[in-house]
């Protein structure tokens, strides 16, 4: 048997390829499909089957590309209501990969259309079967239920679903089942997901907080608590996904700009995306632009901050972190990059671009400016949950996802100090604050982690100033 785990740390996201006697299936691909094709040409198989645990909400998949150029099968639910020609399944039917079994399980929950797929191997019967878990079955976690409350279907509805497919079919497999989900830490599908990349029923069945003896009502209320923001672009991936994206190929990349030209567009509503580092993003930037760099987990915030469909341009350094972004972005289903300025053909930071610049700080700056007479006001941008958990006594909170609506909150002459967890989102919420007219704005870098480790002091009390 072939096993082989692909994970981007982007969106962390995992797929799988598996095969056995010159036959394959891949399952929850990537917009960008080469690796698969490259990986089962080297091992000799052939891609049967392209399997979809369900239709992703953060994430445009390669299913339809990747099955046009390997001859294979598209294979969703039977309820998934997909738009194009494709294998239906349903609970209980199997599919087979040469010696390998793919019995389909269906586990609604995370959707209505979510599978998992239970795998064995013929030639090895005393192998541990592999389960392949979706978004229903995290390693530490459990799929969010509240992604189709567009659909009319409300988060208590799919978390009693949830519930049901977890504890009737789920955990009902021998504790030596190994389990691949689909996403990992840092993804906005659940809420605690762990950084590890397998686990086994019986682990999660022992750790999992959400698999812990509980009632049915209680499960629904710690399960729709404290979910993170839902982005903008979800719901248009889900519709991509049904409908099958188009190749990449036919993504163009985007031309460098005169800088007139790009001034015209961003009066006709265009934004500057800064693709640059926090530092560099504050020592001098385009007047308005967003700062969301390329070093954390840019694609799914440009699709939080930025309105969906909005015209960008794209300013970086040089055209790699261009190409770079073009492709983190249609990975998630935005394809609205209008043109770029790129440093390496035109140093674009001067006339006629109004150019500012903003102020960083060090934690030990941060440390000193709080204790003397012209206290800065501390904005936490992380999740609601990270700042009940621990926060700087006296400071704000408004999620980085709340924050271009709720910038009006912030009132007076007072500095604004930015943090986050580690400086990436307080970068993005700098350039915010910017944009919305605050001047005296301070990005700190390092974050709480930085904080903490210089051992200064931490609370979790809802005392909270403006």
């Amino acid at each position: 048997m072939f096993f082989k785990q692909f994970y981007l740390g982007c969106l962390s996201h995992a797929s799988y390829l598996i095969g056995s006697q010159g036959e394959a299936a891949v399952i929850d691909p990537q917009r960008d499909v080469d690796q698969y094709l490259e990986v089962a040409e080297k091992e000799n198989l052939k891609i049967k089957y392209v399997i979809e645990t369900h239709l992703h909400a953060d994430f445009v998949s390669g299913h339809l590309e990747l099955a046009e150029r390997s001859g294979a099968q598209v294979v969703f639910s039977s309820s998934a209501g997909v738009r194009f020609s494709h294998l239906s399944v349903a609970h209980g039917d199997i599919l087979k990969v040469g010696t390998l079994t793919l019995k389909i399980l269906e586990t609604p929950g995370h959707t209505l259309e979510s599978i998992c797929i239970l795998m064995n191997d013929s030639s090895d019967p005393a192998a541990s079967a592999k389960l392949f878990s979706g978004d229903t079955l995290f390693i530490g976690d459990v799929g969010r239920p509240d992604l189709v409350a567009a659909k009319g279907h409300s988060a208590e509805e799919m978390a009693s679903h949830m519930y049901e497919s977890l504890h009737n079919i789920l955990m009902k497999l021998s504790d030596d089942t190994e389990v691949y989900p689909a996403h990992g830490a840092g993804s906005l599908c659940g809420k605690n997901l762990s950084s590890e990349r397998s686990s086994t029923i019986g682990r999660e069945r022992q750790f999992n907080y959400a698999l812990q003896p509980m009632s049915k009502q209680s499960f629904i209320n710690l399960l729709i608590a404290d979910q993170p923001e839902v982005p903008a672009y979800f719901p248009k991936d889900v519709e991509l996904n049904r409908l099958g994206a188009s190749s990449l190929e036919k993504i163009p990349s985007p031309s460098l700009m005169e800088r007139a030209e790009a001034i015209v567009e961003m009066q006709r509503g265009a934004v500057v995306l800064d693709l640059r580092t926090a530092e560099e993003f504050a020592q001098g930037h385009i007047a308005g632009s967003y700062n969301i760099s390329l070093g954390g987990q840019f694609a799914s915030w440009v699709g939080t901050i930025i309105e969906v469909g909005t015209p960008v341009i794209l300013a970086a350094k040089n055209r790699a972190q261009i190409e770079e972004a073009v492709m983190r972005l249609a990975r998630v289903g935005i394809e609205s990059v209008i043109g770029c300025l790129s440093q390496e053909d035109s140093n674009w930071l001067g006339e006629p671009f109004d150019i500012e610049r903003n102020e960083t700080l060090s934690i030990e700056s941060l440390k000193n400016f709080s204790l003397g007479d012209d206290k800065p006001l501390v904005l936490d941008v992380r999740r609601r949950a990270e700042f009940n958990a621990e926060h700087i006594a006296d400071s704000l909170n408004i999620p980085l996802c709340e924050l271009s609506q709720r910038a009006r909150e912030i009132k007076g002459e007072r500095k604004i100090a930015v943090i986050c967890a580690g400086g990436y989102r307080s970068s993005i919420g700098t350039s915010i604050l910017l944009r919305a007219g605050i001047s005296s704005v301070f990005n700190v870098l390092g974050g709480m982690s930085a904080w903490k480790k210089a051992g200064n002091c931490v609370t979790s009390e809802q005392k909270i100033t403006v």
